[in-house]
């Protein structure tokens, strides 16, 4: 075979399939078809049980010699003399053939009428389905924008059709929230990549430089790398914790969150010294079952942006406990005023301070994968803004009396 015939063999293979395809769509049940053979089934069969009882019931009615004396006889009116009994028979059989006759023809008729009306009705009734069909088949990156606006009568079919044009709003929301969350990440990668090459090419080029200038490249370099460093770490945080929410986490044991809490403000004791906070603990025990590592990585994030976002002489407030059923830590901080409207968008990947990449202060993914870290472990995170500027975070996470620990057996004894 020559390399130009196969080609061709294979194109006609497709084509054979493509035609195998079309005509076994041609040739399925339908949704309307199926309908339609319901409605007709029904609608014959009911029609078949008119007639019958129709039929049955002029057979019995129609016995008039019943109360006559046997050997009576009838006179026709063309002069015969008949015989009562044999005159009812054929009386009945003459009415019953006739009911029969003019029943079907009456019952087929109808049952034409019926099912052609029942497909045509099937049809209008799921318009919106193929509407829902061919949005879906136009759906692509660029026609997310495109809805099926039903706006017939008020029923399934207009829950279903509203059921999926929500469905769309939140896969563009979504969507368009990734497009986003990829712009910004590349460029806070690029930023300190940019820094460094810069720093970099403008040292070299200068050929009077001296172990100072060098020196202080090698700074520069030194933080722009700890600043890309500490943002890929964040991201990788925050995709453990999202890969994790709504299943099973793959490290659970029992922590406190107390212990995590005070782990962090011991690690941020020199800057809380810097810029003169004053500090208000109340830290009584808080038991939860989770990843200890992201759960201390939640009480960090929250007390890092609490100090951040804070101004000089401000205030700091933490708080833990627990009531047996759930547990909690509140993290409280002053600072600029937050309008409660804009809460919501804090949690957003690469947001500061409700300003998308502003400043050089952090990654603007610490409420992110707070966030994160909480619907890995089933808990809630609430933002209220204080009136006088700052904000109070408060994680709610349910107890470890109320979510016991599973140790490493317990999966391999299930199975």
């Amino acid at each position: 075979m020559s390399a130009r015939s196969e080609p061709a063999l294979k194109a006609g293979r497709s084509r054979k399939r493509a035609d195998a395809t079309s005509r076994r769509a041609r040739l399925r049940p339908t949704l309307r078809l199926r309908l339609t053979l319901l409605n007709g089934v029904l609608l014959v069969g009911a029609g078949a049980i008119l007639v019958l009882l129709a039929w049955l019931l002029v057979r019995d009615a129609l016995r008039p010699t019943d109360e006559l004396l046997p050997g009576t006889t009838v006179v026709l009116a063309d002069g015969r003399s008949m015989d009562a009994a044999q005159w009812q028979r054929q009386l009945v059989d003459a009415a019953s053939g006739e009911l029969l006759v003019k029943g079907l023809v009456a019952l087929l008729a109808i049952s034409v009428v019926g099912v052609a009306g029942a497909y045509a009705v099937a049809g209008r009734a799921l318009r919106p389905l193929h509407q829902v069909t061919a949005t879906a088949r136009r759906l692509g990156e660029t026609t997310l924008d495109q809805r099926i606006g039903y706006s017939g009568a008020d029923d399934e079919v207009a829950e279903l059709a509203e059921t999926f044009d929500e469905m769309l709003d939140r896969i563009a929301a979504a969507f368009e929230a990734q497009k986003r969350f990829v712009a910004n990440a590349s460029h806070e990668l690029r930023t300190p990549l940019a820094v460094m090459r810069t720093e970099i090419d403008v040292t070299l080029s200068d050929d009077e430089a001296d172990t100072v200038e060098y020196r202080r490249m090698a700074m520069v370099v030194r933080d722009a790398s700890e600043r890309a460093n500490g943002l890929v770490d964040a991201l990788l945080v925050l995709a453990r914790s999202e890969a994790q929410a709504g299943r099973r986490l793959g490290r659970r044991t029992e922590c406190d969150l107390a212990a995590g809490t005070a782990n962090a403000l011991s690690a941020v004791r020199r800057e809380v010294e810097r810029i003169k906070l004053r500090v208000q603990t109340s830290l009584e025990s808080a038991p939860v079952v989770g990843d200890p590592g992201l759960l201390d990585r939640l009480a960090g994030n929250l007390i890092e942006n609490a100090i951040r976002y804070n101004h000089l002489h401000g205030r700091l407030w933490v708080r833990t406990g627990s009531d047996g059923c759930r547990s909690w830590l509140v993290v409280g901080n002053t600072g600029f005023e937050v309008d409660q409207a804009d809460v919501p968008g804090l949690f957003e990947p690469f947001r500061r301070g409700g300003r998308e990449r502003t400043g050089a202060r952090g990654s603007g993914l610490g409420l992110s994968i707070v966030r994160a870290v909480c619907d890995a472990h089933g808990g809630t995170v609430k933002v209220i803004a204080q009136a006088g500027g700052g904000l109070e975070v408060t994680v709610t996470l349910p107890a470890a009396e109320a979510a016991p620990a599973i140790t490493a057996e317990e999966p391999a004894a299930r199975r």
